[in-house]
């Protein structure tokens, strides 16, 4: 007996630590990756606060002094007061409409029996396939005609509408997850199919809406191509179009890029901050259908 309880003590301390080796070689892994991520942002950081002879001479060293005339510079020059208003009524403006479209063609699609659901679920799908290059000349020749080139509503619509496939095939999976229950309950109580929407089902997803509006908002805050396609007057750029600015024909002074590649990383870091844990419970929660 004691021989065979020194085997078991003996595979368990064995197991044990071949558990905790796998342990030690994920973390170490975790942690290279996050220094992977994080290196660049920190060094891109330490660079906004020094000069171009600074970054030229010790491109890894710290500054020797810290000054914010950098990011005077950039603010004031590349007009990036006005290009962020313009950016976060872009954003804005598409993010609530992807959000309440998307959420209700995904209800219609899930919770209500009709013959044309898997094929309107399949046409808004092809929308995730097509690349944005592929619609650009289509577009601009269409909104030249529509007097929609070089205003914020000629932005506003190509960002919804690449945003709807995302957020209507996530928002599906939540309606999914919905138990029937909660829907016939509801219907014996007399609520009707709006009151079913606004009242039960969007409030259950929206830990789904946290996650889709969230990638909406990142994808188009950070949207170049279609923004420097459409817009050409100086007080109706974006962001993105803005930063372009910073990089000469002759030379390119980098420091202050780079402080202006701060100011416009600075939203789009605090709002994922903000929000990181909702989209980890989403996406798990989006992937389990029940």
């Amino acid at each position: 007996m004691s021989s065979s309880k020194l085997a078991v003590t003996e595979l368990d301390s064995d197991s044990k630590k071949k558990f905790s080796l796998i342990r030690v070689v994920i973390y170490a892994f975790l942690v290279l990756i996050s220094v992977t991520y994080i290196a660049p942002l920190l060094w891109l950081f330490n660079v906004s606060f020094k000069t171009k002879r600074e970054l030229m001479t010790s491109p890894f060293a710290l500054p020797e002094h810290i000054s914010f005339d950098n990011f005077a510079f950039a603010w004031k020059a590349g007009r990036l007061g006005t290009a962020t208003l313009n950016s976060f009524i872009v954003c804005a403006v598409a993010l609530v409409l992807s959000m309440i479209i998307g959420s209700m063609a995904a209800f219609g699609i899930v919770r209500m029996r009709w013959k044309g659901a898997k094929l309107a679920m399949t046409y808004f799908l092809t929308g995730m396939m097509i690349p944005v290059h592929c619609v650009l000349i289509p577009l601009f020749t269409r909104f030249a005609h529509l007097h929609l080139s070089d205003t914020l509503t000629g932005l506003i619509i190509p960002y919804l509408t690449f945003s709807l496939p995302i957020t209507i095939f996530i928002m599906t999976g939540f309606f999914k997850s919905i138990p029937n229950e909660l829907i016939e309950c509801a219907c014996i109580e007399g609520a009707n199919i709006f009151q079913i929407f606004y009242r039960i089902c969007l409030p259950l997803g929206k830990t789904g809406l946290c996650v889709t509006g969230l990638m909406t908002f990142i994808g188009n805050w950070n949207e170049l191509l279609v923004a420097m396609v459409f817009i050409s007057d100086e007080a109706k750029k974006t962001l993105p179009v803005a930063l372009s600015k910073f990089v000469g024909p002759h030379g390119t002074n980098y420091p202050q890029m780079f402080a202006a590649i701060i100011i416009a990383l600075l939203p789009t870091i605090i709002v994922y901050c903000a929000f990181s844990n909702q989209i980890v419970d989403g996406l798990t929660a989006g992937a389990v259908k029940g």
